[in-house]
């Protein structure tokens, strides 16, 4: 059981909740393939469920695409309301709500955090999916807006499908990029392994959206603390479960964030990381 599942386990449970006495959780997967998420979502309504846990904007879309009904928690979301997941924060209107990763905002402070790790950082290749996709937009204004201050040169390198991954490091490396930011992107996440060997092999220290990237080779990341969103996913489904509507439970942000490092990467890129970004750092890989 991975550890976001187990965090909501333990949310549930702390609320009186035990599995398989006075609540049934059915658990689907689809390992990495989008494609599939329609197929179990239908399953899921064919269930007749009271309530959908989705993990991320795929998952929550597709649920939202077969039913306008049953209540749909986001355990994390980058930007519910650009996403069309909700009107607004404060309130969702709608059978969907949850929780955001502040995701746009966080995305800033992980340039700065690449600017304290490099010495003389002055091009950063940010590396992610559509950049229309919701999130993405506003990441790229507060990076740029961060990246003036701190005069460095900031270049976006779209990948929309595994194919492109390669071509992408490539084109960072003939670009002179002496850094990489990755945002969220289901495409890179799925072929993350394949992402940090091909950071490794370019010798560019990168900051990562999520954790796994990290526990996978990765440098380091910075972002809300994942399982802390399903931990508290619990407490909308009591509510919900209690007779709440979703559309009038307004949509939480992070409270907890996690700035986890690779020291086994850094030794082998030729990096050391500064004591005082290490001091910071919540979890340290050796």
């Amino acid at each position: 059981m991975s550890p976001r599942v187990s965090a909501f386990q333990q949310g549930l449970r702390e609320l009186g909740y035990m599995e398989g006495k006075n609540i049934l959780i059915e658990y689907r997967y689809t390992d990495g393939k989008i494609d599939r998420l329609p197929a179990v979502a239908a399953e899921l309504l064919h269930l007749k469920v009271d309530v959908i846990v989705s993990a991320g904007p795929a998952v929550t879309r597709a649920a939202k695409q077969a039913n306008a009904t049953i209540p749909i928690v986001m355990a994390f979301d980058e930007d519910p309301v650009g996403s069309g997941f909700a009107a607004s924060l404060v309130r969702p209107g709608s059978n969907i709500t949850g929780l955001s990763t502040l995701f746009p905002e966080i995305s800033a402070k992980q340039l700065e955090l690449l600017r304290e790790i490099v010495p003389n950082l002055s091009s950063v290749a940010v590396i992610g999916g559509d950049v229309t996709r919701p999130g993405n937009p506003q990441a790229l204004r507060e990076i740029n807006v961060a990246a003036d201050a701190l005069r460095v040169h900031v270049q976006y390198l779209e990948v929309r499908g595994p194919k492109d991954i390669e071509v992408t490091f490539r084109a960072a490396s003939q670009e002179h990029a002496n850094a990489l930011l990755l945002l969220t992107s289901a495409v890179l996440f799925s072929q993350r392994r394949q992402v940090v060997d091909l950071a490794a092999k370019s010798r560019l220290p990168a900051i990562y959206a999520r954790e796994e990237y990290v526990e996978d080779g990765g440098l380091m990341t910075y972002g809300a603390t994942v399982t802390d969103l399903y931990h508290r996913a619990a407490t909308y489904v009591d509510k919900i479960l209690k007779g709440a509507k979703p559309a009038d439970l307004p949509v939480e942000q992070p409270t907890k964030f996690d700035l986890v490092i690779n020291l086994k990467t850094a030794k082998q890129i030729g990096l050391t990381i500064p004591p005082n970004v290490l001091a910071r750092a919540d979890k340290v890989i050796k």
